[in-house]
């Protein structure tokens, strides 16, 4: 018998408004230390654009319609040992309304020009995907991921439909 796979499904919106995007700025003790958008788990039974939505609020105290979301792409992981894949639905949010949360649970907040981000200490798959979010485009993502070593076995980035006049 086959053994199950398992996926777990998460979102991350990054906001952006004129040269600037919102950051938080993950303490260790929470993991993923450093700067990077607001994101995590999608509910069950919830869309990804509500889950995003969901997880903005929460994490930053801004909120944003699901209908102005612009899907960037997806961010895949597949860990062959565990037969697990987890995939990150990745948004960019341009309009919103609210004001930012005084005492945030993630992570402090900072508006951060687009420019200088990527000079700040991030983890480096954010590091990656971070200017991705800023292409014409979608983008995808795909890592095979080596549990025992903790190294990626296989590594894609795609950007797909920069080509396309609609």
């Amino acid at each position: 018998m086959a053994a199950q796979n398992i996926c777990g499904l998460y979102t991350m919106c990054l906001v952006q408004e004129g040269d600037s995007i919102l950051l938080m700025n993950r303490p260790n003790e929470l993991g993923f230390p450093g700067y990077l958008a607001p994101g995590g788990k999608v509910d069950f039974p919830e869309s990804m654009t509500e889950g995003a939505v969901r997880e903005l609020r929460e994490e930053t105290g801004l909120i944003v319609r699901p209908e102005d979301l612009i899907f960037k792409g997806i961010d895949e992981y597949v860990v062959p040992k565990t037969n697990y894949r987890y995939m990150v639905f990745n948004y960019l949010a341009r309009e919103y309304t609210g004001n930012l949360l005084t005492n945030p649970p993630e992570g402090a907040l900072q508006w951060v020009s687009i420019q200088d981000a990527l000079e700040l200490p991030m983890q480096p798959w954010f590091k990656r995907r971070l200017p991705l979010f800023f292409e014409k485009g979608t983008f995808e993502i795909s890592v095979v991921w080596d549990e025992d070593r903790k190294c990626s076995i296989e590594d894609k980035i795609k950007v797909l439909g920069c080509n396309l006049s609609l």
